[in-house]
C-alpha cells in the first residue's frame, strides 16, 4: 500500500490525541518504558517535525526547538501545525524519491525515511492514546498500511532499538494489535 496519500490522516490520527492530553497526564507512563509522556511529546517534536519535515523536502533540519509542555504555553497549538507541515511535505510525490536524512548525516532511501515517519505517528499516537485513557482506532486502510511498514521494518527497529522483542499477538488480531507486537508492544497495555 502506498503510504503518501496516507501521510496527513496517519498525523490527523496522532493529533487527536495530542489534543487530549492535560496537564495532569504528562508524568504518566507510556508502553515505551524509557518514555513517560512529557518525554515521548518531547520525542515526537525533536524528529517528527522539522527534521522528519527537512528529510521530505531534501534539506537538512537544525531540529526542532525545545518545547516547553505547560499547558499555559500552547504546546498543544504548535506541535500539532509543525506535525501537520511534517505530513503536508511527506504528500508531496518528491519526498519519497532518492535519498534523504533524518540526522544530517545518514543518508537512507527517502521510502525509508517515509515509511518509518509513517509508522512513528501512528505507534507514538497509540502510546500516547494508551498512556492517557484515550481511544486509539486508526481506519482500515491506516491500520493494514501500519502492519505492512511495520513488517518491512521490525528486525531493523529492534537492531537499532526502536522496537523491542516481538510481542506474540494472535493471527486473527487486528492489524493495529499485529502491527503493536511486531513493534514490541503489548496490544493490552496499561498504565
Amino acid at each position: 500500500m502506498e503510504l503518501r496519500p496516507l501521510m496527513v490522516r496517519a498525523v490527523e490520527t496522532a493529533n487527536a490525541v495530542l489534543r487530549g492530553i492535560g496537564p495532569e497526564m504528562m508524568d504518566r507512563p507510556t508502553p515505551c518504558p524509557e518514555f513517560d509522556v512529557r518525554t515521548l511529546l518531547g520525542h515526537l517534536s525533536g524528529w517528527m517535525t522539522e527534521p522528519a519535515r527537512g528529510a521530505a523536502l531534501k534539506r537538512p533540519s537544525t531540529g526542532a526547538p525545545d518545547e516547553d509542555f505547560r499547558p499555559e504555553s500552547g504546546w498543544a497549538e504548535r506541535l500539532t501545525e509543525r506535525t501537520r507541515a511534517t505530513a503536508e511535505a511527506w504528500s508531496e510525490p518528491a519526498a519519497w524519491e532518492g535519498t534523504a536524512t533524518l540526522s544530517g548525516e545518514m543518508q537512507m532511501p527517502a521510502e525509508t525515511i517515509g515509511g518509518l515517519v509513517f509508522a512513528e505517528f501512528l505507534l507514538h499516537g497509540w502510546d500516547l492514546a494508551k498512556a492517557t485513557g484515550q481511544e486509539y482506532a486508526p481506519d482500515d486502510d491506516l491500520a493494514e498500511a501500519l502492519f505492512g511498514q511495520v513488517s518491512s521494518m521490525a528486525d531493523m527497529g529492534r537492531r537499532y532499538g526502536a522496537f523491542g522483542p516481538e510481542v506474540p499477538v494472535s493471527a486473527s488480531a487486528s492489524p493495529t494489535d499485529r502491527a503493536l507486537g511486531l513493534a514490541g508492544r503489548d496490544p493490552g497495555w496499561r498504565p
